[in-house]
């Protein structure tokens, strides 16, 4: 069935996150839109740093929703993820009742096992009523769980319910706007993705990655941005453990902003090497003359032909 859309088009879709500083190339956009107006999740799958995870904060500000997010990890189970009992509060009760002389196990269980001592994680959050609608509720790198998990997110997202043995089924008011992120470290299974829209989050283009850059750093000089964006495109094309995505782009230039650096150099390349790459095999291969002959090369595409 389908819902009124936050959005009116996928037009709409882009000006207003662009208004959060997030650039949304328009099969991105289409498939946002899509996603709020059937009420389906959106599965997001791509390299670490391109954006997936932005985008559920831009949605969640440019509604004006809550934004519920779960970090998944191995070894995330079902109940980390919907709910725990406050034992240590429990505790104090269990002292509390003995001290007073309150023998009645029924009523102080009844107690216990109530609202007042349950401690909602993520997904219970996200089916209970939120101020200013519906949240939006990421999952965030679900390929770092295992499949009974995914199996169990499944169904949960079929009914948009949880159940707590203890006090029964919970029923989302109205069901969350659910994001899915992945880094396919490992592959999804397809009964998961299968409930979903699903969408690849590429490195963008040098265009997009400008107009990116200047979003969220409107600060740095054209020829400068310009240089960056160049730079890093061209270390995405080279044999590289962990190739630098978007969120590394933004962090090196930040980096050259606070030294006032108004050109790159092969010496500031080598002092700010870090924002932009994570392992050491992979500095190591921008030592010596590598840097320059890659600075050469971008220097040279960006000349005026």
């Amino acid at each position: 069935m389908t819902q009124p859309a936050p959005f009116a088009s996928i037009d709409d879709v882009q000006s207003v996150l662009a208004e959060q500083n997030y650039v949304c190339n328009r099969a991105l956009a289409t498939v946002v839109f899509l996603s709020l107006r059937l009420g389906k999740p959106l599965f997001l799958e791509g390299e670490p740093g391109t954006g997936k995870t932005e985008i559920a904060k831009a949605i969640a500000a440019a509604l004006g929703r809550r934004l519920i997010r779960l970090q998944c990890y191995e070894g995330l189970d079902a109940s980390s993820a919907v709910y725990e009992w406050n034992f240590a509060e429990q505790m104090i009760a269990i002292r509390t009742a003995e001290a007073a002389g309150d023998t009645d196990r029924s009523a102080l269980k009844s107690e216990l096992f109530s609202d007042d001592y349950l401690i909602a994680r993520p997904l219970l959050e996200a089916m209970q009523s939120q101020p200013g609608g519906a949240p939006v509720l990421l999952i965030d790198e679900l390929d770092r769980t295992d499949e009974p998990f995914e199996a169990f997110l499944l169904e949960a997202l079929s009914d948009y319910q949880v159940t707590i043995p203890e006090l029964g089924t919970v029923k989302a008011p109205e069901p969350p706007i659910v994001i899915l992120t992945s880094n396919r470290t490992r592959e999804v299974h397809d009964a998961l993705k299968r409930r979903c829209l699903y969408h690849w989050v590429d490195y963008p283009g040098f265009a997009r990655e400008i107009e990116i850059l200047q979003a969220r750093a409107p600060e740095a000089a054209d020829a400068l941005s310009r240089e960056v964006v160049a730079f890093v495109q061209q270390l995405r094309t080279e044999d590289l453990f962990k190739k630098p995505g978007v969120a590394e782009t933004i962090d090196w230039a930040k980096c050259l902003l606070a030294l006032d650096v108004m050109e790159l150099s092969p010496q500031v390349i080598a002092d700010t090497v870090g924002a932009i790459l994570k392992y050491q095999d992979d500095i190591q291969k921008l030592q010596g003359t590598e840097a320059k002959r890659i600075l050469d090369e971008v220097k040279s595409s960006l000349e005026p032909a």
